[in-house]
């Protein structure tokens, strides 16, 4: 046999498992739930309806579905290819090509830091779902904390009226005591804050003025972030053989919890006018001409089905050899983009409500990211009867979407850990994956203080941006350009069986041309684009820029210390040592013998042969 089982047991594989070693997922629903709920998250929820609104309504879907099927499939297709015919995470694989190793460390560094804030965002979630069991909603009221700005409908300040035959502009206090009436479009309104606003900054997060301001740990947060990670450390203690199980509810769940909140929405007075100004009463097509959309529909495919991130190599590394990825990948990215579209559609109704109630237009309560999640959307739910239930349920929903993304994530770095020291988790998988969870928790614990919002922020703006763009795309062109398009194409050949010019066709002309050109396109203009990060009107201090950048620097950094590395430790001038670095490994290929074939008959087995390991910075081994 291939491997041999230690005496050992180890929880992550099981007597029926292909892949002795590393286990195998227990039937693919396992599989393709956990990469739904990965790809499916927030962004599908608070994004995507707004950019669709915002860009020309259903006329948005155009370059929406161009992008995922010219950047954000075929980069789908090729991780969850790769991961499967190596049976290997994010780091270890690059066997492939050595000189790129730099490229996998940096995804999982990124992954690291963002599962550090992403389960902050879920503690939020939960705080609210703590908060909705209450007769009458926190936020539906200006009660003992909200300010002499806090108020549920928009106050007059002044305007114009017409006194004894003139015009006159006076305040409204003045108009009302002599029984005038404002002229239309003539009135000016003051400064207000719905309840919901100042609950979320006040009570919340207890906001303090600017990162400088750090104050204290907001208990009750921090007591949220500690209860997110010990779901998230219950769900992965025997890795894909538990979590494979718990995603059945996480990841479909949440499609209930949408259909519940769509047919609510839908029987609600102003609904429709939501709805419209979603998707348009008559898509704005002009809107195709404008850079603008097109980069916003890259970005959000490229964003919303996490490639890049190292996670979904992590995943498909437990599949089986010949398990069918190109039928799995296409499968994910369209139910990802559906749900997209189908979540716009439930939150867009409940908001055109609420824009009913309150008697304003659709556009000034429409908003994206924080302010929908806990602002806007919380506070149409407060309008609503029954609102503790309808509340419950979103937040709920919320919940659920974050907590199988972090899964995913959090499997992303244990299946690095895996297979760097395969014999340690082997022994310590339940210690390992608690210990994880218990130093991120208190790397966390910063994004819980007052000024806990700005840390979020400023990790989300660097570490979240084009660090993951320019790892995608010394992705693409190492493995297209340097190891071989061919050469891959043959690999994944061997997994799903022998294919026509013709099916391949289409991905080499994405793989090869438009998927790189694209990504590079994004790439530059979010580096034109870029601009220090804020958080509404608050603007960051120069140190707090500079951390950000140090971040994303810690982040990229390795790609060229671990070439430089590689190239060092090669025989040969210097011309010999690049290339020598840019041929696979000795032991790339196939992680089981039986899969290996004639083109890969070579492969060194690497628990056989520990002569042909090559070290590298911080014990990565090939």
């Amino acid at each position: 046999k291939d491997f041999n089982l230690s005496s050992e047991k180890d929880t992550h594989a099981s007597g029926s498992d292909e892949n002795l070693e590393r286990g195998n997922w227990s039937n693919k629903g396992d599989y393709l739930l956990s990469m739904v709920g990965y790809a499916v998250g927030l962004g599908n929820v608070w994004r995507f309806p707004y950019l669709t609104y915002q860009n020309g309504g259903g006329a948005f879907l155009i370059p929406y579905t161009l992008m995922l099927a010219l950047a954000g499939l075929p980069l789908f297709f090729m991780e969850c290819s790769l991961g499967q015919f190596a049976s290997l995470g994010p780091i270890s694989v690059w066997r492939i090509l050595p000189l790129f190793q730099g490229v996998g460390i940096t995804m999982v560094i990124i992954s690291t830091f963002v599962t550090i804030y992403y389960n902050v965002i879920i503690a939020y979630a939960l705080y609210y779902l703590f908060a909705s069991f209450q007769k009458v909603l926190p936020w539906s009221e200006c009660f003992s904390w909200a300010d002499e700005f806090c108020s549920k409908t928009r106050l007059v300040s002044d305007c114009n009226a017409t006194l004894d035959g003139e015009i006159i502009h006076a305040n409204y206090s003045f108009i009302t005591s002599n029984n005038l009436t404002c002229i239309n479009g003539t009135m000016n309104y003051k400064p207000v804050q719905f309840p919901s606003e100042q609950y979320w900054n006040k009570v919340t997060l207890q906001r303090s003025s600017g990162l400088d301001e750090t104050g204290h740990i907001v208990w009750y947060l921090a007591l949220c972030l500690l209860l997110s990670w010990m779901i998230v450390g219950a769900a992965l203690f025997k890795g894909i053989k538990s979590s494979g199980k718990v995603v059945y509810f996480t990841a479909l769940f949440p499609y209930v919890i949408l259909l519940i909140l769509l047919v609510r929405g839908a029987t609600l007075e102003g609904a429709l006018d939501g709805i419209e100004y979603y998707i348009g009463r008559q898509s704005n097509i002009t809107k195709l001409m404008e850079a603008e959309v097109w980069k916003d529909a890259a970005t959000q495919i490229f964003y919303s089905l996490s490639v890049a991130w190292g996670g979904l190599v992590a995943l498909s590394s437990y599949n089986k050899f010949h398990n069918n990825c190109y039928s799995d990948a296409i499968l994910v990215c369209v139910t990802n983009c559906v749900t997209s579209i189908f979540a716009g559609f439930a939150i867009f109704s409940i908001l055109g409500h609420m824009a009913f109630v309150s008697e304003r237009p659709v556009s000034e309560v429409v908003d994206s990211g924080f302010d929908l999640a806990f602002v806007a959307y919380p506070e149409a739910l407060s309008k609503l009867p029954v609102s503790p239930l309808w509340s419950f349920l979103f937040f709920f929903m919320l919940l659920l979407l974050g907590l199988d993304s972090q899964f995913a994530t959090i499997e992303t770095l244990t299946t690095t850990i895996q297979d760097i020291y395969p014999q340690v988790m082997k022994k310590l998988r339940i210690p390992v994956t608690l210990g994880v969870c218990i130093l991120l928790f208190f790397l966390g614990l910063i994004c819980v203080t007052q000024a806990g919002i700005y840390w979020v922020n400023l990790i989300d703006h660097f570490c979240a941006g084009w660090g993951i763009l320019i790892a995608a795309v010394l992705e693409i062109i190492g493995i297209v350009y340097i190891y071989g398009g061919n050469r891959f194409i043959e690999d994944i050949e061997m997994m799903i069986g022998k294919k026509s010019r013709l099916f391949w066709l289409w991905w080499r002309m994405c793989w090869f041309f438009i998927t790189p050109v694209l990504l590079m396109a994004i790439l530059v203009w979010s580096l034109i684009t870029f601009s220090t990060p804020t958080y509404g009107s608050v603007l960051y201090p120069a140190w707090g820029t500079a951390v950000g950048w140090c971040m994303i620097i810690f982040c990229v950094i390795w790609i060229p210390i671990i070439a430089i590395l590689k190239i060092v430790k090669a025989e040969g001038n210097l011309c010999q040592r690049i290339v020598s670095c840019c041929r696979p490994a000795a032991n790339w290929g196939p992680y089981l013998e039986c899969h290996r074939g004639e083109r890969y008959s070579h492969v060194v087995d690497p628990k056989k042969e520990k002569e042909h390991e090559i070290p590298t910075v911080s014990g990565f081994v090939y």
